[in-house]
């Protein structure tokens, strides 16, 4: 009866998730976000290359890069992002165009975690008091750059995790059964989705202008983990079946690069719904931080939470 109890509610759950999901224009959001992280992107993988390549060099962290991008989304696309990083790393050696490259290099790349978190604060029913003034814009920079030094330390992790295993594989595979391999991939998987729900955890729990308790925040980000994992394998069938940006010529990496960041933000902000519906019920008193607001909205109470009318 319990269990059954859990489905009926994991149920209704998922239902107000969707409901308030498409209530908050998910395509509209992500088409931003989309929009910005083309030009966020050269900076953002700047960034995060230098930082993981600290302990495995800047080419090896590079060519990994370039390498999960091609299973994604095509090999030809891997090699245009490699040669993309490439390009950007090209740049004149005088300090006035090195202080202005590294204004530009971190302006460009927290951009797109600026339009992130407008977008989880729709989710959230908060906004930006108007009175914040400049030290909010200075927080929320330096915000989103915390989190790609933390996207760099989690890649950085997954290299030296993979590698280990990728090792440890190969001597297995000439001492051992074969079934044991297959352990290895499940633990291969279980540590990638476990960094990725890291990297959910931190964004859900940072960006949006709301206090939120950690233990709300893991369970959403959890969810929103295992749907990414999902969403990544898919999308890396539909675009290597349909090739949708094949009609685009010399654009197509570009077209791709977008539809990508789009249908995962869809993933995203479903997954932000799911945690402010979660959070929501088990807190009633969920509050916008010391810089935001309150959206006004109506609001109407049923038995298993409130809901927007």
């Amino acid at each position: 009866m319990n269990l059954i109890a859990k489905a009926k509610e994991a149920g209704s759950l998922l239902k107000r998730t969707y409901i308030e999901w498409m209530e908050d224009e998910p395509f509209d959001l992500s088409s931003s976000v989309a929009y910005y992280a083309i030009f966020s992107l050269p900076a953002l993988l700047i960034i995060i290359i230098s930082i993981a390549g600290i302990a495995f060099g800047r080419e090896a962290v590079q060519g990994q890069i370039s390498s999960q991008i091609g299973g994604m989304i095509g090999p030809q696309a891997g090699k245009d992002i490699q040669e993309m990083i490439a390009n950007a790393y090209k740049s004149d050696t005088s300090v006035i165009s090195s202080i202005i490259g590294v204004a530009t290099l971190l302006f460009g790349a927290t951009g797109v975690f600026l339009q992130v978190q407008k977008s989880l604060n729709r989710v959230w029913d908060v906004k930006v008091d108007p009175n914040a003034g400049i030290k909010k814009l200075v927080l929320d920079r330096a915000t989103s750059l915390g989190i790609i030094v933390a996207i760099g330390f989690m890649m950085l992790i997954s290299l030296v995790v993979t590698t280990g295993l990728s090792a440890l594989s190969d001597w297995i595979q000439n001492r051992l059964p074969d079934f044991i391999l297959y352990i290895f991939y499940v633990v291969n998987f279980l540590v990638s989705l476990g960094i990725v729900t890291m990297l959910f955890a931190i964004i859900f729990k940072v960006l949006p202008d709301v206090k939120l308790k950690w233990h709300h925040v893991w369970i959403g980000a959890g969810v929103t983990a295992v749907l990414f994992e999902i969403g990544r394998f898919a999308l890396g069938l539909y675009f290597g079946k349909s090739e949708p940006a094949s009609a685009y010529g010399a654009a197509g990496t570009v077209i791709l690069m977008m539809l990508w960041v789009f249908y995962s933000c869809l993933i995203l902000f479903f997954g932000a719904q799911f945690t402010q519906v979660y959070a929501k019920r088990k807190d009633k008193s969920l509050r916008p931080s010391e810089h935001a607001v309150q959206v006004k909205i109506v609001e109407h109470t049923e038995p298993n939470g409130v809901l927007k009318s």
